[in-house]
């Protein structure tokens, strides 16, 4: 099987040198309310990679080479509070040089570029509804949609994009429990929570599968995840930070009927589970790089990578052979 030659080649090798990660810019539309989504697709192609820098980022991919391989399994990503559509960029080409697209997007109004919205409630609403576009426009517009498999859809989110990973999939949080974001706010969407009137969130039941890492789940109760079917695999760190505590993780593991299965990653914290950082954003932005004396991103990336992308193998790819 084509995919699985793809995995040994991501596991063994890392960026395998017959297939790489391909990479392009996306853009999907916006449509009256909706502003548009930015990001990029990393997908399997077989030309040689090359170091790629944009802004503080370096990727290591073929870019804008022609897609590989037919009924792919499409994983989405929702980046964490103010990120971007790259912070998972390693993530992202170890799953593309295992056989997958990977589609990433900045969160209008809660990204690096534009944090308008950034602590406004509104974004926790409309965050689930960017992932369904995200996913509507690969399995449409994409120019080359007819490649991936409909039926093997999976989602990766840290932090906010935790969350959005848990709603995405079936969960639903109870705002009313905690809501901060709405303390001295005047707006039609935070009366609608204080009244108990807000509309049901997103859902998208092509989600199969979901990699959560230190989600925000101050919203969640033990019965806001009676709707979740899919495997899950929730990452936590031993330290936490970014507003994400270590025991708001571990409080809702046991509340996911499909059982997660549970890394636990010492010496960890939050921003451990986004890409190790260039010379340049160490730098700039030395709050999200520097992990501490005893954790070694780099190491730990090679290992997180790997169980990720096993994990897609397994719940999507393999799932779907089987049936």
């Amino acid at each position: 099987m084509v995919r699985s030659s793809f995995l040994f080649a991501a596991l063994s090798l890392g960026t395998s040198l017959a297939h790489a990660a391909g990479f392009q810019f996306i853009e999907i539309p916006g449509n009256g309310s909706l502003q548009p989504l930015k990001g990029a697709v990393w997908y399997p192609c077989n030309q040689l990679p090359r170091k790629e820098r944009l802004g503080p980022s370096v990727l290591f991919v073929a870019k804008d080479c022609p897609v590989t391989g037919d009924k792919l399994s499409l994983v989405v990503i929702s980046h964490g509070r103010g990120g971007s559509f790259l912070d998972h960029s390693d993530t992202a080409e170890a799953l593309a040089n295992a056989g997958f697209v990977v589609a990433a997007i900045n969160h209008p109004g809660d990204n690096a570029m534009d944090k308008t919205r950034t602590d406004d409630f509104s974004v926790f609403v409309e965050r689930p509804v960017d992932i369904k576009r995200l996913i509507d426009f690969m399995l449409g517009s994409w120019t080359a949609a007819a490649r991936i498999d409909a039926s093997e859809i999976g989602i990766f989110g840290f932090s906010r994009g935790g969350y959005t990973g848990l709603v995405a999939a079936g969960a639903n949080p109870y705002f009313v429990k905690s809501l901060p974001l709405c303390d001295g706010v005047d707006t039609p969407l935070c009366d609608q929570v204080r009244k108990g009137e807000l509309p049901e969130l997103d859902h998208d039941p092509r989600i199969k599968a979901a990699v959560i890492a230190d989600p925000v789940s101050v919203f969640f109760t033990k019965d806001s995840f009676s709707n979740v079917k899919i495997p899950m695999q929730l990452w936590r760190s031993e330290f936490g930070g970014g507003g994400v505590t270590p025991e708001s993780v571990s409080n809702i593991i046991g509340d996911i009927p499909t059982i997660p299965d549970v890394h636990f990653v010492p010496n960890s914290q939050h921003f451990s589970f986004m890409a190790p950082c260039s010379a340049e954003l160490m730098q700039s932005a030395p709050e999200i790089c520097n992990d501490g004396p005893d954790f070694d991103r780099t190491s730990f990336h090679q290992k997180f990578n790997a169980e990720v992308t096993t994990f897609f193998h397994k719940h999507l790819t393999d799932s779907s052979n089987a049936k």
